[in-house]
């Protein structure tokens, strides 16, 4: 199997990446991590649906390919969710970054988190930030700062608490 390769993506990957998201979900039911996102596929949840149509619309999606076959994504906008605050300078903000589950710990997510990186560059914007769950183990926020990022503010969606992580590039 070959590394990922990056394209541009759009709203026609829809259905890959609720693929994608729905295996991340069977996958954190498996390992009894349910906090994240819950039970049940993303597919079958019509305002994730929708929230996923939009983000890609109003952003650039990317989707890693490994030998041609679709092994993760990420959408890139201006500006992060409702419930982050914008930065008050320019940014890059990384959304609905997550895997394809057959292709676990090949350095998919990695690529995309470089990819971004490069894409900030490239726009000549030098901060670079996301967000993600932030219970549990706290293993994904690890795994960010892994690539390079730093907490910044916490945040609270109901029950759920979130981490907003930043880069300088």
């Amino acid at each position: 199997m070959g590394s990922p390769e990056m394209r541009k993506g759009g709203v026609d990957d829809l259905p890959a990446i609720l693929g994608m998201l729905d295996g991340a979900v069977a996958w954190l039911v498996s390992e009894g991590r349910t906090g994240q996102w819950g039970s049940r596929p993303w597919s079958t949840h019509p305002e994730a649906v929708e929230q996923v149509r939009r983000i890609l619309a109003e952003g650039t999606p990317w989707i890693a390919e490994i030998d041609g076959e679709p092994a993760g994504t990420m959408t890139l906008t201006g500006r992060p969710g409702p419930e982050v605050a914008p930065a008050g300078e320019p940014e890059l903000y990384v959304h609905s970054l997550v895997t394809d589950r057959r292709f676990a710990r090949r350095g998919v997510g990695g690529a995309l988190l470089a990819h971004a990186v490069d894409e900030a560059r490239r726009h000549g914007v030098s901060l670079l930030r996301l967000d993600c769950y932030a219970g549990g183990d706290g293993r994904l926020v690890a795994y960010y700062e892994g690539n390079g990022f730093t907490p910044t503010e916490t945040f609270t969606v109901g029950d759920w608490p979130g981490q907003v992580l930043a880069r300088r590039v």
